[in-house]
């Protein structure tokens, strides 16, 4: 059943859907790096995926094998709060087919009562593929006795394509610093593309920065030690093309 926990869902700044298909690829890329089960905490593994979209609640009971849903979780599977009776099948219905065996490792874990801490994928009843990191822990009852698990879901879905979307950012940037060093080296010298990149790459070597570092200092040092003079036989030939 769901259920409404305390600290139901924190809501990131950010609530729309990010493309299914970049989604999809970057969750891939998450879910390829193991969790050391034992070594990271539930802060850990917030704190290290950047602003999470959604955090909600879940309870295993062994008795029963029965399930308990926060709101939150039930619309990270695609369902409105009451909409489903939680269950594993309903769980092992949603997991991405690249993942099958790790969330079958984790549902058996749950089942036996263990500790979990795992990130995999899961695809809701629409049909997009959310990114998730789930931590639990083992319920005990008065006499210390396991009853079952207790934790929560961290949807990072919309995070991670915002990583994706600043990396691919910083590319294009450093890209475009690139080729326009290779732009003024080409027209001081006269030489081919090539050659001009060859000469950037000897400089980066030998100066120890990065390609995209070494262009960007070049172009600045361009830039302010231009004469007038320089700039003259720019403007005159830039104008006086045909």
């Amino acid at each position: 059943m769901t259920v409404n926990f305390e600290e139901e869902a924190v809501h990131g700044r950010n609530g729309e859907s990010a493309d299914e298909r970049s989604a999809d690829s970057a969750c891939e890329a998450f879910v390829s790096e193991a969790v050391d089960e034992q070594g990271l905490s539930a802060v850990d593994l917030v704190l290290g995926l950047g602003e999470p979209q959604s955090v909600g609640r879940f309870r295993f009971y062994l008795d029963g094998h029965r399930w308990e849903w926060s709101d939150a979780v039930a619309r990270m599977h695609g369902y409105e709060p009451g909409q489903v009776e939680p269950s594993t099948e309903v769980l092992l219905k949603h997991k991405h087919p690249d993942d099958r065996e790790r969330v079958a490792a984790v549902v058996g874990q749950v089942l036996r009562g263990k500790p979990i801490s795992s990130r995999h994928r899961i695809i809701d009843t629409a049909g997009r593929t959310r990114c998730v990191v789930v931590v639990g822990d083992r319920m005990l009852d008065d006499s210390g006795a396991v009853i079952g698990t207790s934790g929560f879901y961290i949807d990072v879905t919309d995070s991670l394509q915002t990583d994706i979307n600043d990396v691919l950012s910083g590319v294009a940037d450093a890209r475009a610093r690139i080729e326009q060093a290779k732009g003024v080296l080409m027209a001081a010298y006269g030489i081919s593309a090539k050659r001009a990149f060859d000469i950037l790459v000897w400089r980066s070597q030998e100066t120890n920065l990065k390609l995209r570092d070494l262009a960007g200092r070049f172009l600045e040092a361009v830039a302010t030690k231009a004469s007038a003079e320089t700039r003259g036989e720019v403007d005159r030939a830039l104008l006086t093309l045909e």
